[in-house]
């Protein structure tokens, strides 16, 4: 079979190509209007954005223009990934030997000629200590073509199948037996509640059934941060957080899995019912779902976070916007415990950083998650003990 020529500054950016993408884990970034050069983004990675460039720079003028051209193009990446800074590595293959390249507001240039060029780049080896080792180094076009269509589809093909087992729908459990159990114990609390039926559940009555005041938590009983939860004033109250736990808790358990659904739950009620004793008074009993909820929507934010190349516009649109004005009410309208809703959502950010994101979550990011998780228990907790 006769062998196909390729240009060199072609099987050079093949090569880089085909190792950022199944060795570093970089994925191709579309990007509208740029010709004979490649994008490619790894979040995580040590650049997170890395730029193959064929074009000729002949002089530094051009090179100036190509700089100010990448900057921009960074720029709308920042906005799509949410991100407030972001290192570059700008490689040239045809930069004039008259052109300095340097650093400029992050973007770090190197000048590549051949595949010898990057094994013997003292700061690309440093960065990337196996790449000398996984470059695909042939002068055979149709070997070379084969081989990177080869296996970058086959990285690719894996990350899809990643990409569905997070994404797929999937069967709703946990969501609607914690909406069970809070119906089950508002239809208790209203036969019990002598005074008002259920029209309104009186205060003894929550407190009876597991409500949370300061006195019984500093009596040690610990159940009334997660019981609480279960527990809702009116009618009104139980459908709207229950409204919003079927929207919410749905999303939460289909992302991020039914154990892991539950461990973030009852974490958000905890350090929101924890939160709530500390600026609530003595005779004041605290109930409902929201905190977390609210914990629950932390979690979204975490997980939103990790995905935001899809999820960036969910994130700014939708997340954050319920989340802000959900808070607002709180300070605007009389009787909601906002000092819960803060708690659980900051409890739900930790405690989805503590169990880690899979596929996503490093060692060192689970390792501060608990760290700071257990941290703001035991801070709340010596704050209703032995301050209050």
């Amino acid at each position: 079979m006769p062998s196909i020529i390729i240009r060199k500054n072609e099987q050079i950016m093949m090569s880089l190509v085909h190792y950022f993408v199944t060795k570093e884990n970089y994925s191709p970034i579309n990007v509208q209007g740029v010709k004979d050069e490649i994008w490619l983004e790894n979040l995580d990675g040590p650049y997170r954005v890395i730029r193959i460039n064929c074009n000729s720079i002949i002089n530094e003028e051009q090179y100036k223009f190509d700089l100010f051209k990448v900057q921009h193009i960074i720029k709308q990446i920042k906005k799509k990934t949410l991100s407030w800074k972001m290192n570059a590595l700008n490689i040239c293959l045809d930069l004039d030997k008259k052109v300095e390249p340097r650093l400029y507001n992050h973007i770090e240039t190197i000048n590549i000629n051949s595949i010898n060029d990057i094994k013997k780049n003292k700061e690309l080896k440093e960065i990337f200590p196996d790449i000398e080792n996984n470059l695909i180094d042939t002068k055979d076009g149709l070997d070379l073509i084969i081989n990177v269509t080869h296996d970058i589809n086959e990285k690719t093909y894996k990350d899809n199948k990643l990409f569905e087992k997070v994404f797929s729908p999937k069967r709703i459990i946990m969501t609607k037996l914690i909406i069970l159990l809070c119906v089950i114990m508002y239809i208790v609390s209203g036969v019990i509640n002598v005074s008002g039926g259920f029209l309104s559940i009186s205060p003894t009555t929550l407190v009876y059934l597991g409500g949370n005041i300061i006195g019984g938590v500093q009596n040690l009983e610990l159940w009334r941060l997660i019981t609480a939860a279960f527990l809702h004033v009116n009618i009104m109250h139980l459908l709207v957080n229950m409204y919003s736990l079927i929207i919410i808790g749905s999303q939460v358990e289909t992302f991020i899995g039914r154990f892991k659904f539950v461990f973030i739950y009852i974490i958000s009620a905890i350090v929101g019912n924890l939160l709530s004793l500390v600026f609530s008074g003595t005779n004041v009993v605290s109930v409902g779902a929201s905190g977390a909820i609210f914990g629950l929507m932390g979690a979204l934010l975490y997980f939103g976070y990790h995905y935001r190349l899809y999820l960036s516009e969910a994130i700014k649109n939708q997340i954050i916007p319920v989340i802000v004005l959900n808070l607002l009410l709180g300070f605007l309208v009389s009787g909601i415990d906002n000092a819960a809703h803060i708690g659980g959502l900051i409890g739900g950010y930790l405690a989805s950083m503590a169990i880690g994101i899979e596929n996503k979550s490093k060692v060192r990011d689970k390792t501060n998650g608990w760290i700071v998780l257990i941290l703001l228990i035991v801070f709340l907790s010596y704050i209703v003990f032995f301050v209050k």
